[in-house]
């Protein structure tokens, strides 16, 4: 939801004034969208998911404009499969680090983050 709400940069380009599903298909952004990843079937594809009630839950209350605190208003996240996150990402440099949650690094903008 940051991306879609962010007011400048390149996800607001994108999102045209909130398009959730622009966000989400953007090309080469979540893997959950990508039937295949380097041409190998993709078996956790967002076609194979089974939502249950909590699933739902929790779009609505993300929908409904809430978010986590520790995130606040970060733009990008990932597993980087080892203990330390880098200090910027993505490589463009146009956010810096903000904090890790579980195997998860999450990026704040940078003031360049406007000229995306």
């Amino acid at each position: 939801m940051n991306r879609v709400n962010t007011p400048v940069g390149e996800y607001s380009r994108v999102s045209q004034g909130g398009n959730i599903r622009n966000i989400v298909f953007q090309p080469g952004q979540f893997d959950c969208t990508r039937e295949t990843i380097g041409g190998k079937y993709n078996p956790q594809n967002i076609y194979n998911m089974n939502p249950t009630d909590i699933h739902y839950e929790i779009a609505d209350w993300a929908l409904s404009g809430n978010r986590l605190n520790e995130i606040g208003e970060c733009l990008w996240f990932l597993n980087p499969f080892r203990p330390n996150c880098g200090s910027t990402f993505p490589s463009n440099g146009s956010g810096t680090f903000h904090t890790r949650l579980g195997e998860h690094c999450f990026y704040r903008p940078t003031d360049s983050y406007a000229n995306t």
